[in-house]
């Protein structure tokens, strides 16, 4: 096969690269995507577009979350409409090109927003996946941010509503979990046949038993004590590395497009599987490559990169 790719973070736009990539030789792929949810400056994936968009308010300033303004589910205008539409676009541009590299009756992990999972079902189904589930991981704490309501009618003078919306607040509740969508590329012959042939197919709940529980489809996973956060958006390690024990074995293969900070490829390193890894930011590129040479085996390294706060 094409080793050009092979153990190492590529950085770049993955559709450039995944073209030129062997078909059919994808045993897993595991990536946290962009939510399309105007997180950052990388999560703005559509045309649509306002002065105010990442912008702060007084009341954002030195927050450890919500940072930036986002847009508003009601939107600022009409245009607003075509977001999620514009994102499931982008999601197809590359689901279509990563489709034909999937071995037959290979697993895909896709982490989403609860908002805008759809969409990528969506754009994973037309490209040719099947949706096997929908996993939930339980984060161990969540930043919510619900205004109470009797203090924007105070605000605005309106004394008299106040005993009426007592202990209402604007927003949603807090949320403790992210979507994790589980495709799988279809397969021509019987699930066992395509094991045999692939590799591919089956998953090993004896090794991945918490507690000495099989496992469920609610994850619950934290970081470890001493674990560093490089990136907004990063997840646990223990939690990629279950997934790609449940799904793997060892010197398979495992992508990842969109990389961040490397937690994909060290998880892998760490179980002896092969990975190909795409980044676009050039700074993270640098961080998952530090993190590959300083935190395997375990080692801390002695002068980190600065942490992040994450939410």
């Amino acid at each position: 096969m094409n080793t050009d790719f092979l153990n190492k973070i590529t950085c770049g736009d993955c559709r450039d690269f995944l073209p030129k990539m062997d078909k059919e030789s994808i045993h897993l792929f595991l990536s946290d995507i962009p939510y399309g949810i105007n997180l950052d400056e990388w999560d703005v994936l559509h045309n649509n577009t306002n002065s105010a968009l990442l912008g702060r308010s007084p009341a954002q300033e030195g927050k450890n979350g919500f940072k930036r303004r986002g847009k508003p589910i009601n939107g600022w205008s009409s245009a607003d409409r075509n977001i999620g539409k514009e994102y499931e676009a982008w999601c197809a541009t590359w689901a279509d090109q990563l489709f034909p590299l999937m071995k037959e009756g290979a697993s895909a992990f896709v982490f989403g927003a609860r908002r805008t999972l759809h969409r990528v079902i969506n754009a994973f189904e037309d490209s040719g996946f099947l949706l096997k589930d929908v996993l939930a991981w339980k984060k161990t704490s969540a930043h919510h941010r619900a205004q109470r309501l009797n203090i924007v009618l105070k605000n605005r003078g309106l004394e008299k509503e106040l005993d009426e919306w007592e202990g209402w607040r604007l927003g949603n509740l807090a949320p403790i979990y992210e979507p994790i969508a589980w495709f799988f590329k279809p397969y021509k012959i019987t699930i066992t046949d395509n094991i045999l042939k692939n590799g591919v197919g089956a998953i090993n709940t004896e090794i991945c038993k918490i507690n000495e529980l099989s496992p469920t489809n609610l994850l619950e996973f934290g970081f470890a004590e001493k674990e560093e956060k490089y990136h907004e958006a990063q997840k646990p390690l223990a939690l990629i590395e279950f997934l790609i024990k449940l799904t793997t074995r060892e010197n398979q293969i495992v992508l990842d497009t969109f990389m961040g900070s490397g937690t994909t490829a060290l998880a892998s390193q760490n179980l002896n599987r092969n990975f190909i890894g795409f980044e676009i930011s050039e700074k993270y590129c640098e961080i998952g490559d530090f993190r590959l040479k300083n935190e395997e085996n375990n080692q801390i390294p002695e002068n980190p990169k600065p942490q992040v706060t994450l939410f």
